[in-house]
């Protein structure tokens, strides 16, 4: 009986010591973001959540904070998705979740956090703006580099926008993306018309379907936004280009 006693005061004596040891971290956490000593924050808030089984949420978040700041993107992608489960301030957590992924690059794992920010917090502005400029910017580069998958998919994911703007803006993109394509298939064709008539009427099918399906795109665009003036003046060319 006496071993055990022993032993049981000898258990409780270290549980002390680790408690005493993770309020220090977390102590240190504190003082160190207060201070905009980041990389300081981001090394105690580990060690302390580490210690306390990620269960402190308001330390979960700022080591977020601090990992962003020092900008290890993983780090910070890590803690935000973490606050993100935890629920703790949703439209924080979801904006910086999203941009340290569109800091990474990582365009699915983007476009996965933003779309299910935008089911929790609809209509969020910061959301809303992120993905409109990530996708726009990343799917003009895909279509300048002739990567037609990987733009119409950028495109098309900005449509669950609730801007009017951004969706029009969007829908212009994808009237482009298959104008442009249609467009430079007919360039291509049409020297077969004399040479070649089944080569020729083949392209000109296929491109006419481009060419339709641009139309389609256009007259959306400018049901969300009457004044997307570059989604008229191409709508104006494809109606001449299908008489």
């Amino acid at each position: 009986m006496k071993k055990f006693v022993l032993l049981l005061a000898l258990c409780f004596g270290v549980g002390n010591v680790f408690a005493q040891d993770a309020d220090k971290l977390r102590d240190e956490g504190d003082a160190a973001i207060k201070a905009k000593d980041y990389k300081t924050a981001l090394a105690k808030y580990s060690e302390f959540l580490k210690l306390t089984e990620y269960k402190d949420t308001v330390r979960i978040y700022n080591c977020a904070i601090a990992a962003n700041q020092v900008k290890n993107y993983e780090e910070a992608a890590k803690y935000f998705d973490m606050a993100v489960k935890y629920k703790y301030n949703l439209a924080g957590s979801y904006t910086g979740e999203a941009m340290a992924l569109r800091n990474l690059k990582k365009t699915d794992e983007f476009l996965e956090t933003v779309n299910a920010g935008l089911e929790a917090l609809p209509g969020n502005d910061n959301l809303e703006k992120l993905l409109y400029a990530y996708c726009i910017t990343n799917g003009q580069a895909a279509q300048k580099a002739n990567k037609f998958e990987e733009a119409e998919k950028l495109f098309n994911a900005v449509l669950v926008s609730g801007d009017a703007k951004h969706k029009s803006n969007a829908l212009y993109c994808l009237g482009s993306l298959y104008y442009n394509r249609g467009a430079n298939l007919l360039v291509e064709v049409t020297p077969l018309a004399t040479t070649d008539a089944d080569k020729y009427n083949a392209g000109k099918e296929k491109a006419t379907v481009d060419l339709k399906k641009a139309k389609e795109f256009l007259e959306e665009a400018l049901k969300a936004n009457e004044a997307n003036a570059n989604a008229k003046k191409i709508l104006d060319a494809i109606n001449t280009t299908l008489k």
